[in-house]
């Protein structure tokens, strides 16, 4: 009698199914992240055009601010929120003491890029971190997989040699039940890892990609904000 795949799973014994299941639940939590990844780096790399298209049009470092809130998933826009609020909070510190700071030496004023600098660094590891979150569970579905099929697999051929010891028989009507069921466990792992792996490379090639704009785009927002301050001297 020929069985499916299906029915090779159902009949199989409490540590195969275990086994499936086990790997089912990869499956799904897997599918799920390289969904929604996609859907996240998609809409960020779209709004991030949009943002620099808004950016470097702006008239003012206020104009700008205006059209990063409209851009959540931008991590160029969050960043530059991120030295936007640094840059308010300075100079709020100097009109309080000061008064005003358009005497100051230049020293101190680009003493202050090192804060400037400090929240931009900052906010570039938060948004990597958050674009990259649940990343090593695909590293680690991509890599473990295999081996809990692998488990299976061993464990099925061992139930076969066991069946082979009870029966006192060799046949080939006793082995291949019990051996198709065993390799479906690798066939279910190698299915499991496959586009975990390959879903874990895009990704990770695309967040540093991401990265790299988004450090040039600092180092941009930076040399903005060093000229207006050698402009005031």
């Amino acid at each position: 009698m020929q069985l499916s795949i299906s029915d090779m799973i159902l009949q199989a014994g409490p540590m195969g199914q275990a086994v499936m299941l086990t790997l089912l639940l990869f499956s799904l939590a897997s599918w799920s992240i390289i969904f929604m990844k996609n859907r996240l780096f998609r809409k960020a790399v779209r709004e991030t055009d949009d943002f620099m298209e808004a950016f470097w049009s702006s008239k003012t470092l206020n104009d700008a601010e205006e059209a990063a809130q409209k851009f959540p998933l931008s991590p160029e826009a969050a960043v530059f929120s991120a030295g936007f609020a640094e840059l308010q909070k300075i100079n709020k510190i100097r009109n309080i003491k000061d008064g005003t700071h358009s005497n100051e030496p230049l020293e101190m004023q680009l003493a202050t890029m090192d804060n400037l600098k400090r929240a931009i660094r900052k906010a570039e590891s938060m948004e990597i971190a958050e674009l990259g979150s649940n990343l090593q569970f695909l590293a680690t579905t991509g890599s473990a997989a295999p081996f809990i099929g692998l488990f299976g697999t061993v464990w099925g051929i061992m139930a076969s040699f066991h069946e082979i010891g009870q029966r006192g028989s060799a046949s080939l009507a006793v082995v291949a039940p019990g051996i198709s069921e065993a390799l479906v466990a690798t066939a279910a792992g190698l299915a499991v890892a496959i586009p975990a792996v390959i879903a874990y490379n895009f990704y990770a090639n695309k967040l540093i990609e991401i990265e790299n704009e988004m450090q040039n785009f600092s180092t941009d927002f930076l040399n903005l904000v060093e000229r207006d301050l050698l402009s005031r001297v």
